[in-house]
């Protein structure tokens, strides 16, 4: 039997287990070709495919054979799919050095001294407004100062500029895995919704922040309190959801794709129990993007979008500042810059 994919010996080996030749060059189409709606049924219920598998008593250990290669062919593409690009980085905007930031960075431990921060904070060469400069602090913060171009921030200077605080971990990774896990999801969080690691500690994260953080930062610049931006992305994204539900520190919250199904959809039934008088005083953006919606988007369960945005649409008819955003066509991970230099131009009043 011959298929599309390859010869019928390039089935054998994948589905037996057998190293035939070329088996790993074969892999990728593979795992291309399994997105293809296929009659599986024929496929298995074949007496002549049956009869080609090689020490098999009949179609019962066929059948078997091609459900299980199905199902691990199918969860390696997704998990695959969904792992962040974690190769090191190299020098981002600080290092080399811009004509309209001049950025300066910090460490700080939390408490338990588990996990370590790198904070870069840029500051504008020019002049703060009357009021003091906006200011945008941003998760996930290697990865976000690796996207930051002296291209944007000359846009962004254009108008009227923010101070950056870049809140990172002391790594040369983009991301800190374990640890964002942990600082940015709420309590109640069970480790199997984080891939075996730990979360649930966003609570003394924002207390850090709050606390610590962001007075150390801002100490000597004119910073505008009435402007105090937080955005993150995913992970990030449920931690600035929840600050907005929990604390008036920030009064622009940007919050981009959230997995807002985790924990039976708590953040969520929050936010549709809120009072404008909890809200007074913030603005929510909440981004998403429609690029992905497929198993692997845990927004992509059935329901959980148009629920954001019916619950959106009536806290703003009651009174409650918040604006609901679809990036047409980006996918989870392209929504990381997307929605970092839509918050960065909304901050400093470069977008409307």
């Amino acid at each position: 039997m011959t298929n599309s994919g390859g010869s019928r010996s390039s089935w054998q080996g994948i589905i037996l287990g057998h190293k035939g030749k070329g088996q790993r060059k074969r892999l990728p189409f593979l795992l291309q070709s399994i997105m293809i709606p296929i009659n599986v049924s024929t496929l298995m219920l074949s007496p002549a495919f049956a009869a080609d598998v090689p020490g098999e008593r009949g179609l019962f250990h066929c059948f078997h054979a091609v459900r299980l290669a199905a199902l691990v062919l199918l969860l390696g593409w997704q998990t695959a799919y969904a792992r962040p690009d974690m190769a090191p980085l190299g020098s981002n905007i600080a290092d080399r050095g811009s004509a309209y930031y001049h950025f300066t960075q910090k460490q700080f431990d939390s408490l338990d001294g588990k996990r370590h921060y790198k904070v870069w904070t840029g500051v504008p060469n020019k002049s703060a407004p009357p009021g003091g400069f906006p200011v945008l602090y941003m998760l996930d913060g290697n990865a976000a100062m690796d996207k930051l171009s002296e291209a944007f921030l000359h846009k962004l200077f254009a108008a009227n500029p923010p101070v950056l605080v870049a809140i990172g971990y002391q790594t040369d990774l983009p991301f800190d895995l374990d640890s964002r896990a942990y600082d940015y999801t709420p309590a109640g969080t069970e480790t199997e919704q984080l891939r075996g690691r730990a979360g649930g500690g966003s609570t003394a994260f924002r207390q850090l922040l709050e606390a610590r953080i962001a007075p150390a930062v801002e100490k000597g610049i004119a910073i505008n309190p009435a402007q105090r931006g937080l955005w993150g992305h995913s992970y990030g994204g449920l931690f600035v959801l929840e600050s907005w539900l929990s604390s008036s520190f920030f009064t622009a919250t940007f919050s981009a794709v959230p997995s807002l199904a985790r924990n039976d959809f708590r953040l969520l039934k929050a936010m549709e129990a809120l009072s404008p008088q909890q809200a007074a005083g913030k603005h929510l953006y909440l981004m998403e993007g429609d690029g992905d919606r497929r198993t692997q988007d845990e927004n992509s369960e059935s329901g959980v979008l148009p629920r954001v945005r019916s619950t959106l649409k009536k806290l703003n008819q009651h009174g409650v500042s918040a604006t609901y955003r679809v990036f047409p066509g980006l996918t989870h991970g392209a929504m990381f810059t997307a929605s970092l230099q839509a918050a960065l131009r909304q901050i400093s009043q470069a977008e409307k």
